[in-house]
């Protein structure tokens, strides 16, 4: 069973198959993450058991995946949360104060999260390019934000093409990495578990924690097929099986390269490395080969910017087509069909936000996206099983439920409370500042709940 609402499945044609939204969620997930935090995630374990927070990493995003994916599977519209928060907590009473605060937040964060792809593009150029200044970065950065426009101002079949082409780079550099490494392997995977786990140590589980963490920004982006739900070809398979598929993938990627590298690299070199790729590849082969895998993480990162702008261009402008939100983001390419004055708006906007650090973006963005969304759709999916108990018609249903979402909203709560309260509390006044937009838009509408009686 599909929920209905009205005008919800209009826009562009159905074109994106399977592979093309496998791609796409891939290309959001790696970027260059994985490439800058694995010493981050080292130096949070101390050097030792880092497989482990990757494992629980992987644990979490699946978890949460599983909540997507059966409220994606159920409500297959571009925009994706913001249909499913609308539906899950009433169409008509508080799911618009829920959806409302989706799009306040998304115009917000979808700049921030596509400017961190940008700026971590331009820290690993600095390794090619040693003399670039901070000004340069960032002017580099906002170059590349603005290119991403330019790519995909076309129609979504030829943007189909184009991720299956970065997606190839993408994954050909980290076979390439776990390849060079391969033999070193089995001793890292055996050291990993020499020694056992100290069970009973508050210090180990604190440094896990803190790892995992990490571990789970870098599979954030699995739920990107979701959010151009409304151009996929039969959703309600794509939609979980794109999911479920790209976080196994992309978990055995990840883990695999860890251990080629920790199994290559002494353990304090790379918890010091500023660019952990490089200096692994200088240590199997030379700096020649070295540069040339420097290259292709600025593939991967530049991928990253392009599947975000992709995804999060589309929620401001289902909204805007529901009336829901500021027109102009209503408004597609005549001929090709696709939102183009959100794409421009948010190109131009992270473009901006390429100013910030690469520390700030992301702390910001996961804060927010946290508050608002993530959690809000566990109860969701909640909710959606209650409004259909007994019925046993949902196009998805996630095996093991409840314990999915359980596990997705401890793991989300945990990010949250290890932001800092400086990040919370701006969070928080980000909330309420759209809690008073809606509250004002309403009033000047006469809509819930200030309707009149």
């Amino acid at each position: 069973m599909q929920v209905n609402l009205a005008g919800a499945e209009e826009g562009p044609d159905r074109q994106m198959g399977l592979f093309g939204a496998c791609t796409s969620n891939m290309l959001n997930m790696i970027g260059v993450g994985p490439f800058l935090s694995i010493p981050l995630v080292l130096i949070a374990v101390h050097g030792s058991k880092v497989l482990l927070a990757w494992v629980l990493g992987a644990v979490i995003s699946l978890c949460d995946g599983l909540v997507w994916a059966e409220l994606g599977s159920a409500m297959p519209f571009s925009g994706g949360p913001y249909f499913y928060l609308r539906y899950a907590f009433g169409e008509k009473t508080y799911g618009k104060a829920a959806s409302f605060l989706v799009l306040w937040s998304s115009v917000l964060t979808a700049p921030l999260l596509i400017a961190s792809g940008a700026v971590g593009f331009a820290q690993y150029l600095r390794y090619l390019w040693p003399t670039l200044h901070d000004g340069g970065l960032s002017l580099i950065a906002m170059a590349v934000c603005l290119i991403n426009v330019i790519l995909l101002y076309r129609r979504i079949t030829t943007i189909s093409a184009i991720s299956i082409g970065l997606w190839l780079l993408v994954i050909g550099t980290i076979i390439w990495i776990i390849v060079s490494g391969a033999t070193h392997v089995p001793f890292a995977l055996k050291e990993q578990f020499s020694g056992g786990y100290p069970v009973m140590d508050g210090a180990f589980w604190k440094g896990v924690g803190a790892a995992t963490l990490i571990a789970v920004y870098d599979y954030a982006g699995y739920y990107n097929v979701c959010l151009i739900g409304g151009e996929l070809k039969r959703p309600e398979r794509t939609i979980p099986y794109s999911i479920i598929g790209s976080i196994f993938l992309v978990a055995i990627l990840y883990i695999a390269m860890n251990l080629a590298i920790i199994g290559v690299l002494p353990v304090q070199q790379s918890m010091h490395s500023s660019a952990i790729v490089a200096d692994y590849m200088q240590a199997v082969y030379n700096v020649r080969y070295a540069r040339i895998a420097d290259v292709l993480i600025l593939v991967a990162a530049f991928a990253s910017v392009f599947a975000i702008l992709l995804g999060f261009s589309r929620i401001p402008f289902a909204a805007a087509k529901q009336g829901e939100f500021f027109s102009i983001f209503a408004k597609e390419h005549p001929t090709k069909n696709f939102p183009h004055a959100s794409l421009l708006i948010l190109g131009v906007l992270s473009a901006c936000a390429c100013l910030l650090s690469l520390s700030t973006l992301i702390s910001l963005v996961i804060v927010i996206q946290t508050m608002v969304q993530f959690l809000a759709q566990c109860v969701a999916v909640v909710l959606l099983r209650r409004s259909h108990a007994g019925k046993n018609n949902l196009t998805f249903r996630m095996p093991l439920y409840p314990l999915p979402v359980v596990i997705a909203f401890i793991g989300w709560l945990l990010i949250l409370a290890s932001s800092g309260v400086r990040n919370i509390l701006l969070a928080l006044a980000i909330t309420l500042a759209g809690i008073a937009a809606f509250l004002y838009k309403s009033r000047q509408e006469q809509s819930w709940p200030f309707e009149t009686l």
